[in-house]
């Protein structure tokens, strides 16, 4: 297994990490009184336990973190904000797509780390104590409880007539 290139993998995903939990933290926040908001506060401390868990297995590797990587995708989320959404000084609906859009794909980057992982666990024993298995079909619930937020947010966004989110509907709090 060629380690250095499993390094840069690893802490490309760790910065990615990083990104994605900020990004949650944000969007909960904008939308704390509504499905969004209560899916994300559900989902921000898995995000954390994958981040320790993929931290781990960095560290049963004997690799380290690039705390450049990290930083520059703090940056880099913190600098998404600023994209026009609408709204010049308000959330707005079409941010809320967004961002339910790159919690989406962020979701998808870590099931196939996890799947990698599995099959590197295969080669390489240090790994043998990660069941990556059950955190990708852990990420296969939240992608689906995303999705379906993601889906009722575009119908929000796109509507004719302004509809508060979650207005009339059951939350979704969990998965």
């Amino acid at each position: 297994m060629d380690a250095k290139r499993l390094g840069i993998y690893l802490s490309d995903h760790h910065a990615g990490s990083v990104a994605g939990i900020a990004l949650a933290r944000r969007t909960e926040s904008e939308n704390h009184s509504n499905p969004v908001g209560h899916f994300l506060a559900a989902l921000i401390p898995e995000l954390r336990q994958d981040q320790r868990t993929l931290e781990a297995v960095m560290r049963a590797l004997e690799l380290r973190k690039d705390p450049l990587k990290s930083r520059v995708a703090w940056v880099m989320e913190k600098a998404g904000r600023l994209k026009l959404n609408g709204h010049w000084v308000r959330y707005s609906p079409l941010s809320r797509l967004i961002e339910l859009e790159g919690l989406c794909t962020a979701t998808e980057g870590r099931m196939s780390l996890w799947s990698t992982l599995a099959r590197l666990q295969l080669h390489d024993l240090r790994l043998a104590g990660f069941d990556f298995e059950s955190l990708v079909a852990r990420g296969e619930l939240q992608q689906a409880g995303l999705q379906r937020l993601r889906a009722r947010a575009a119908d929000v966004a796109f509507a004719d007539e302004p509809t508060p989110f979650g207005a009339g509907e059951p939350a979704i709090a969990s998965y």
